[in-house]
């Protein structure tokens, strides 16, 4: 019996259910969590910077002679991420403004993630194909790797409008998408066209949703709430989340 695609399942549903850390967020009062929700974009501004451009890019990057493609790719994502917007704006303006209302960075959020999740079960159905200690390697670095990852995804969708549980509810409705992923990954295993695409194209992605809705969500407070003190803070938060990216590599 091939036991390959049973660790491959586990660990992707393991992966999944980290998603369900923000479950920790319910024990902290509303008022107090709105206070350090800035800091909790801010760190995930500088995780998704950060798994861009030192685990998405050099992978996409590595091995190939054709830049220009890889390049291409990454602006295809982000004109992706561009026309979803739009397309989120338009149905916003066509919507009365009523209580509940989700702000259009919180869904392309979701679209970010769950491209991601995607991207991390190809490459845990990848690693398991190799042998299954690479996989099982392979499984831990990606939950270390989701944990910040999902605590700041986490609090883009309550500052995108969300309640605790409809965050956390779509929040691992996109964690599943790691299942479609390594399934694929599985079936293809022999071939690496699909990551030759997807991962430029997720890492133009997160650009777009770190670069052009969420570091302007950080410029959003009026003059008289910006403090020295809070700069500071979200400066450290966004080098901190980039930190803890650089720490993957150690497990490489």
């Amino acid at each position: 019996m091939d036991w390959t695609i049973l660790y491959i399942l586990v660990s992707v549903l393991l992966v999944s259910i980290v998603s369900l850390i923000g479950i920790f967020t319910f024990i902290i009062r509303s008022k107090n969590l709105e206070k350090i929700l800035l800091y909790m974009i801010s760190f995930s501004v500088g995780a998704l910077f950060g798994d861009v451009f030192i685990h998405l890019l050099p992978e996409a990057f590595n091995g190939t002679t054709n830049m220009t493609v890889i390049g291409i790719y990454i602006l295809i994502g982000i004109l992706f991420s561009f026309a979803v917007e739009k397309f989120i704006h338009w149905r916003h303006c066509h919507v009365p403004d009523q209580k509940g209302h989700h702000h259009s960075f919180a869904y392309m959020s979701l679209v970010g993630d769950s491209v991601h999740n995607f991207i991390d079960g190809l490459i845990i159905a990848g690693a398991y194909i190799v042998s299954i200690p690479v996989g099982i390697a392979t499984t831990i670095a990606v939950v270390l790797h989701e944990i910040p990852q999902e605590i700041g995804d986490f609090g883009v969708l309550l500052h995108g409008g969300f309640s605790k549980s409809r965050a956390l509810f779509f929040n691992f409705l996109t964690a599943l998408t790691a299942i479609v992923g390594a399934l694929i990954g599985f079936l293809m295993s022999g071939s690496a066209e699909l990551l030759v695409f997807i991962v430029p194209f997720a890492a133009g992605n997160l650009i777009y949703i770190a670069g052009t809705d969420l570091i302007p969500q950080l410029h959003g407070d009026s003059c008289e709430n910006i403090t020295f003190g809070k700069s500071v803070g979200q400066l450290l938060c966004v080098i901190l989340g980039i930190l803890v990216m650089m720490s993957m590599l150690l497990l490489e």
